[in-house]
């Protein structure tokens, strides 16, 4: 299907970006890879009237490490996380989601930043970062703030971030205790039906299309911090959440494979 008729601008900085965005209110929407803007206006889901192309923002791009944290900027591509000797030393987990999503093509364009912004919860990257404890670095009108990746997700394609407001960057403390990222799929390119993303040995744990927003498995957690071994921890697995049915699985099917998932990614990580 053909989108609908929108009008476009490019923005070549934040601050252009930012000015867009405030002139033409909710009307605006940012393209960053386009990888899910683009198919959601293809089947008229999403109809903007504006799109605001961030694609030659060169400074929302590069993974830097200062201290205990790893700072990554927004536009950084999947590829370029994928790819990255330094990510791949100092947080290992995301660079491995990075290389579990899509194909090399969707890699090559879509951006963190994009993926976090869009919400899914069926997305590789939010899970990680969640697990990761990130905190989401965005800029508007009123100046910059930080938003704790906990506080990010609101709702189905929903986030904290305003109309008028640029994510710019994602501040993630360095993470080289034990990790795994396990997901379930039909066909290695499919969204998951379910993932499960471990950092430090169990100390984060969030699940992917387990709810209307990346989740933390608060459950599983607590129960690794309580020193419950890993079959315990991962019966918990799926409490607290509301797993969606649909072609691919129901509910009670996608609560099994959390238990199973988090099971072997705690085994993965050293839990």
């Amino acid at each position: 299907m053909i989108p609908a008729a929108v009008g476009y601008v490019r923005a070549d900085s934040t601050e252009e970006a930012v000015a867009a965005l405030r002139e033409h209110g909710d009307e605006a929407k940012l393209l960053a890879g386009g990888q899910s803007l683009i198919p959601l206006m293809r089947l008229r889901l999403a109809r903007p009237g504006l799109l605001v192309d961030m694609g030659r923002a060169d400074d929302l791009r590069g993974i830097s490490v200062d201290g205990d944290t790893v700072s990554i900027g927004a536009l950084t591509s999947h590829s370029d996380l994928e790819h990255s000797a330094e990510l791949a030393e100092v947080c290992p987990l995301l660079a491995h989601v990075a290389s579990q999503i899509g194909d090399p093509a969707v890699r090559h364009r879509g951006t963190l930043g994009g993926s976090l912004v869009h919400a899914d919860p069926a997305s590789d990257l939010p899970a990680a970062v969640l697990a990761l404890g990130g905190t989401l670095v965005a800029t508007g009108p009123d100046g910059s703030r930080e938003i704790e990746v906990s506080d990010f997700f609101t709702g189905f394609l929903e986030s904290a971030l305003a109309a008028d407001e640029v994510l710019i960057a994602v501040r993630i403390p360095i993470s080289t205790g034990g990790w795994s990222y396990q997901k379930f799929n039909r066909r290695a390119q499919d969204w998951a039906i379910v993932g499960v993303a471990v950092a430090e040995s169990g100390a984060g744990v969030s699940l992917v299309n387990m709810g209307s927003t990346p989740l933390r498995a608060s459950a599983v957690e607590a129960a690794v911090a309580g020193g419950a071994g890993v079959s315990d921890a991962a019966s918990v697995a799926a409490d607290g959440t509301e797993p969606p049915s649909d072609n691919n699985a129901d509910a009670s099917y996608r609560e099994h494979l959390a238990r199973v998932l988090t099971e072997r990614a705690l085994v993965d990580a050293g839990a």
